[in-house]
């Protein structure tokens, strides 16, 4: 099977009709796909506090800073542990024991550069012992405690120390500084394989959207969007994937926007690529005045998004 693009090298869907169409080319004879939009989840998504980007103007000695953990987000609804998605994480019984019947937020990790591990860990159906003690969770909010995040971290740390679990752990937090101490430490932080920091307003409470007063640096951009189609290859890469079209989701007052995304792809993922409807984080550096991402390059399928 050959991957051919249609005339526009896109795939495309009519505002009348609720398909997406791809075209093949089957022994010289071409063939449309028609593709239904992807079926939303019957889970209802725990509310969650999510982050925006950096900002070099912030005022650093309000923020509190910790490292980013890459892991899974883990929501326990103080009677079970789900994804950001509300999909039931299969933990075993006595990794849960003990914790508290109000909610702890946090990141389900298996070390630095083991975001694989952690992801293959709770996308078990099973209960397996020996892969979980692999796992920490790693707590970094007390969504229901109402206080300003000065005064939850102090509650999340007594709750941490009430459950007693090694591998239950209150993610450590420091004052911010000044800029340069900031880039210092995260120079430091991704030397030693970790992949950025965050930074929460010290006054700011536990809000279920994507906030201002909680801020993620990395040493680049990333962002996640889902592939709606895909672009023949030329020449080297004629004969199989030239690029993935990903559709960046709506954002208030913006309709969703698409772009062709081809630079970052290894051999193997052009030989077989993400299929539509499959999430992939991709790296990038500024926007353009359309909003689009600048010099935007594949990074890998986020496996956690569909958990």
């Amino acid at each position: 099977m050959r991957l051919r693009a249609s005339p526009e090298n896109h795939v495309s869907s009519g505002p009348a009709v609720n398909r997406r169409t791809l075209c093949l080319s089957l022994g010289g004879l071409v063939a449309v796909l028609v593709l239904p939009r992807p079926v939303a989840a019957a889970t209802t998504a725990p509310p969650l506090m999510l982050a925006t980007d950096f900002r070099k103007d912030l005022p650093l000695a309000d923020y509190w800073v910790s490292e980013k953990y890459d892991g899974v987000r883990g929501y326990w609804d103080g009677q079970r542990l789900v994804t950001r998605a509300g999909n039931p994480i299969a933990a075993p019984a006595w990794f849960t024991a003990g914790w508290p019947a109000t909610p702890l937020d946090g990141e389900l990790w298996a070390g630095r550069g083991q975001f694989s591990q952690a992801v293959s860990v709770v996308r078990q159906q099973g209960a397996d012992d020996a892969a979980w003690k692999t796992l920490r969770f790693m707590v970094f909010d007390v969504p229901a405690h109402g206080g300003p995040f000065s005064e939850r971290i102090t509650a999340l740390q007594a709750a941490v120390a009430r459950i007693g679990q090694p591998w239950v752990q209150a993610v450590a937090q420091s004052r911010g500084t000044t800029g340069h101490a900031l880039q210092e430490r995260l120079a430091t932080t991704v030397q030693s394989g970790g992949e950025g920091l965050m930074l929460h307003h010290g006054a700011a409470r536990y809000a279920a959207q994507r906030s201002q007063d909680l801020r993620k640096l990395k040493p680049f951009d990333d962002a996640e969007a889902r592939v709606v189609g895909h672009v023949a290859g030329r020449g080297k890469h004629a004969g199989r994937l030239g690029a993935l079209w990903v559709e960046i989701p709506a954002q208030e007052g913006q309709a969703p926007r698409r772009f062709k995304l081809g630079t970052g792809l290894s051999d193997a993922q052009r030989d077989n690529p993400p299929p539509a409807g499959t999430w992939v984080t991709y790296r990038y550096r500024g926007q353009t005045d359309s909003g689009l991402p600048r010099f935007a390059s594949f990074l890998r399928v986020a496996s956690d998004r569909a958990l």
